[in-house]
């Protein structure tokens, strides 16, 4: 049986495990699900509600990171782990740092701005699902708002923190970029994967798989925001790019 991937196609942690999936050509379903309607079908296989979530046969494994450790040892062709212990623990910290630090600040940034639009938002957390879904998205979009917000914490006060945590991580990914090919090591590794993944959010890239807005959409706090970040943005999309 093959591997089925249970995600939402807007998410960055899902990005990640796509990206994995597809650097170590594996074949495997998408069962791609709406925020809020999720939680039934993943509380069914999962201990939490969140995705992704990886089934393969009797063996279910949740959350980013917990997956690219199985599909590594399940897969170990093409390796995103360095075998020097020393690397692969500066692998571990970068992915643990990136995980949850910048992915929240990401996803609390942009979804602020973006919630403000639901023209913009709804037919991104609704991709890859029946037209009447997004239709009933739009219906209900208070409440959906309303609830991510709250979920996630997401208000001004918050986003402005996202905003200089995202700073914050971003010039350590460029300080680094700029003398080393890599974040660690001669090689791409999960580190990598995991920086380009979770900021691809901002630089849109095409193998993302879903349908971004047009640039002069997008909320103008968020553009002006990109603008100032322009040439970290740029080496994460290069990398991106050139390994995905």
């Amino acid at each position: 049986m093959s591997i089925v991937l249970y995600q939402f196609p807007i998410s960055h942690y899902c990005e990640k495990v796509r990206w994995a999936l597809a650097y170590k050509s594996i074949s495997y379903q998408k069962i791609n699900l709406l925020p809020g309607g999720h939680i039934r079908t993943v509380k069914g296989i999962a201990s939490e509600s969140s995705v992704p979530v990886i089934r393969e046969d009797d063996t279910i494994v949740q959350g980013s990171s917990q997956i690219l450790d199985y599909l590594d040892e399940r897969f170990p062709n093409r390796s995103l782990m360095p075998d020097e212990p020393s690397l692969a623990a500066e692998v571990r910290d970068w992915e643990e740092r990136l995980d949850r630090i910048a992915a929240p600040a990401v996803r609390c940034f942009c979804y602020h701005h973006l919630l403000q639009q639901p023209s913009l938002v709804v037919p991104m957390l609704a991709a890859r699902q029946p037209f009447y879904m997004q239709w009933g998205m739009r219906l209900g979009f208070k409440k959906v708002e309303r609830v991510m917000r709250q979920w996630m914490q997401i208000n001004a006060e918050t986003a402005l923190k996202a905003q200089h945590d995202m700073e914050d991580i971003l010039a350590e990914l460029w300080r680094t970029y700029s003398r080393s090919r890599f974040l660690v090591g001669d090689k791409f590794t999960r580190a990598d994967l995991t920086a380009c993944a979770i900021f691809a959010p901002l630089f849109q890239p095409s193998q993302y798989g879903i349908s971004w807005p047009d640039v002069e959409q997008m909320p103008v706090a968020i553009t002006a925001w990109v603008a100032t970040q322009k040439d970290v943005l740029q080496s994460l999309a290069l990398r991106y790019e050139q390994n995905r």
